[in-house]
């Protein structure tokens, strides 16, 4: 709520803080709050002070009183940003998808000038969140290793919606332009690189997302190649759960492509947290991989996940298909505690056994 207060103006009229919004300064809190919202929102109180009526006052005393009144506003209007406790926005590239996702947080995707090569999605308006509720973290692979997330920007916009805060792998999406533009093949550091720059946010107090991250609650996650990616990063201690989509490590080493990382099958003892295989079912090329990974882990909490449509899975479907709805409630239920999207997973047979054209198998989960 804005504080009740009242500016004076030369002639004695009141301009009430409350209604501050039909000036403007209101935008000054949570998403816009920009420092060229500031100008705007002093100059709109401004006039309302002194456009209103003709001040009795000569010519100097008048320019006097104007440039002394603007200061004492605009001083007023940048301790209303302070007290709001966010920092301007850092962004420079921008994109609304599908209207922000079906979510409760509409989203946007982003790019940030201080991590390179990285796109991150995120509700448009961070003022929801704070220390209170800050948003878990969710560093994301592509397939391919495509330095892109062009391929599962729908996907990963509708998780966003939903109060993630997505940090993909690879520069921001251009529009028509396939894998082959965004130049050689990601590396699985760059999901390390994200997770580092989410911790880093969070503790800046000139960051947008300081006290808005939930450092304690990060999963990591990949599409194919980017999966493999995840697995050669499943060690990391930061982590807290787990998802590889459309991949698996591979039973013959022989069929990789050139220039994929190349986890073993022994490195699945590294996982430490709940792990899902998310699988396009027997048509998927990684079917056997992942359900052979699958098998092979009987030290963490397992689910796979299979959905009749191959290797391709649903992320560029509307609102990332039905990839995302399966992807989103095993994250919630993770790193959020939410136990109603928990029960998709939980019980026998569990909720999503009753969805439609969807098989599960899991190990270790009531």
């Amino acid at each position: 709520m804005l504080p009740n207060l009242r500016l004076v103006s030369s002639n004695g009229g009141m301009v009430d803080t409350r209604d501050l919004k039909s000036l403007g300064l209101y935008r000054l809190y949570g998403f816009e709050s920009r420092f060229e919202h500031l100008e705007f929102a002093t100059k709109a109180i401004f006039s309302a002070a002194f456009i209103t009526a003709k001040p009795a006052f000569s010519p100097i005393q008048y320019i006097i009183m104007r440039k002394t009144v603007f200061t004492a506003v605009f001083t007023f209007a940048a301790a209303l940003v302070s007290c709001s406790g966010q920092a301007p926005e850092t962004y420079t590239e921008n994109q609304i998808l599908e209207e922000g996702g079906q979510g409760p947080y509409k989203a946007i995707m982003v790019t940030e000038p201080s991590l390179e090569a990285h796109t991150i999605f995120r509700p448009q308006d961070l003022s929801a969140f704070g220390k209170k509720n800050p948003m878990p973290i969710l560093v994301w692979g592509n397939g391919a290793c495509t330095n892109s997330p062009w391929e599962h920007k729908l996907f990963l916009n509708e998780i966003a919606s939903n109060g993630i805060f997505v940090v993909a792998t690879g520069v921001f999406p251009v529009e028509g332009q396939g894998h082959s533009y965004y130049g050689p093949m990601s590396k699985s550091e760059q999901q390390i690189e994200s997770i580092d720059w989410a911790i880093a946010q969070n503790s800046d107090k000139n960051s947008p997302y300081y006290g808005k991250l939930d450092v304690e609650n990060i999963a990591a996650a990949g599409m194919s190649c980017g999966g493999l990616q995840t697995l050669v990063n499943s060690g990391d201690p930061r982590l807290k759960t787990v998802m590889i989509c459309n991949s698996g490590s591979f039973i013959n080493p022989a069929g990789a492509v050139p220039g994929m990382p190349m986890p073993s099958k022994d490195d699945l003892k590294n996982i430490h947290t709940p792990i899902m295989y998310l699988l396009g079912g027997p048509t998927d090329i990684a079917y056997e991989n992942g359900m052979d990974d699958f098998s092979r882990i009987d030290h963490v909490p397992a689910f796979a996940a299979n959905y009749p449509v191959g290797h391709n899975g649903t992320y560029a479907q509307p609102h990332g298909g039905e990839f995302a709805v399966v992807a989103t409630a095993w994250l919630k239920w993770q790193l959020m505690g939410d136990k109603e999207a928990g029960t998709m997973f939980t019980g026998n047979p569990c909720g999503l056994a009753s969805r439609p054209d969807w098989t599960a198998d899991k190990k270790m989960i009531d």
